[in-house]
């Protein structure tokens, strides 16, 4: 079973094994039909496509949510069973955005009480250098049951950040890019900042130059360096939506570290309450402590 990440060539290995689930990712926030057309135009055989806005999300309730919600339950679950994934397949996602979409897709599984589905390592560029097979359209599995069973304990909620995020015994992760941190260059959301207590963990630096993950023990040397003694039980991930924060969920689990919780609603929920206070630049808070 893999947990985590697995090679392109233990993929290949796969691809006829009607046990295996393969989960086409791709996607761009900018244009959000491009990963359709990419899978259309070219994928990993068997694979289904998972539409970020329509497959990984809820919906959009503004002033309220985040831009990503997460779905009912029961909604992925059943979305599941149509893309053929009982509990016992072995799912592996992947995107061509070194894993930034497919992660999501990995902590949502994990959410629903499915342990074994795994990130492409270097994900679609790895598998077309490596002229591996690649087939063109639209592709289903038959249709199958999966039941969920929920993880809520993986969950940190707004109220709960805002009671966390300044206890030493609690750690708050952001995953965006350190620009967008400090408030500056941004360009989806309409406030900028961070949540104050947090500390900036861009995913970005989770991967290695060729786009793959970098090896346990250096994710693992990362993050004692930003958790300190802080147990992955006590970290709360945060990104833009609720998107690129399961990278690092992903990387702290592939260190040997544990399970950290993710903030679903992230940055985008955080600001649509006013009384919630904001920093910029160095940490400096605004609004209400």
């Amino acid at each position: 079973m893999y947990t985590t990440l697995i090679a392109a060539d233990e993929l290949a290995a796969h691809l006829d094994d009607p046990d295996w689930a393969i989960v086409d990712c791709r996607f761009n926030l900018q244009d959000t039909g491009q990963g359709r057309r990419a899978y259309q135009a070219g994928h990993i055989p068997g694979a289904v496509y998972a539409h970020l806005d329509e497959d990984l999300s809820g919906p959009v309730v503004p002033g309220r949510t985040g831009r990503h919600p997460l779905p009912e339950p029961e909604v992925f679950a059943a979305r599941l069973g149509r893309w053929g994934i009982g509990n016992t397949t072995q799912v592996v996602a992947y995107d061509d955005a070194g894993g930034a979409y497919a992660a999501r897709l990995w902590w949502m599984l994990r959410w629903l009480g499915h342990e074994a589905v795994a990130v492409l390592d270097g994900g679609w560029p790895v598998w077309v250098a490596a002229g591996l097979p690649q087939r063109a359209g639209i592709e289903t599995r038959p249709p199958t049951v999966f039941t969920a069973r929920l993880r809520p304990e993986l969950v940190a909620t707004a109220d709960e950040v805002m009671r966390r995020r300044l206890d030493p015994d609690w750690r708050v992760l952001d995953a965006r890019g350190a620009d967008r941190f400090r408030g500056e260059n941004e360009t989806l959301d309409p406030v900028a900042g961070h949540i104050p207590g947090a500390v900036s963990a861009p995913y970005a630096d989770n991967l290695a130059s060729d786009g793959r993950f970098r090896d346990p023990a250096s994710l693992r040397q990362r993050y004692q360096k930003l958790l300190g003694t802080v147990p992955a039980v006590r970290t709360i991930c945060y990104c833009g939506s609720g998107v690129t924060a399961a990278h690092d969920l992903l990387a702290i689990f592939h260190a040997g570290l544990g399970e950290g919780r993710l903030y679903p609603g992230s940055w985008s929920e955080w600001i649509t309450d006013p009384t919630r206070p904001i920093a910029t630049g160095d940490g400096t808070a605004q609004g209400p402590p």
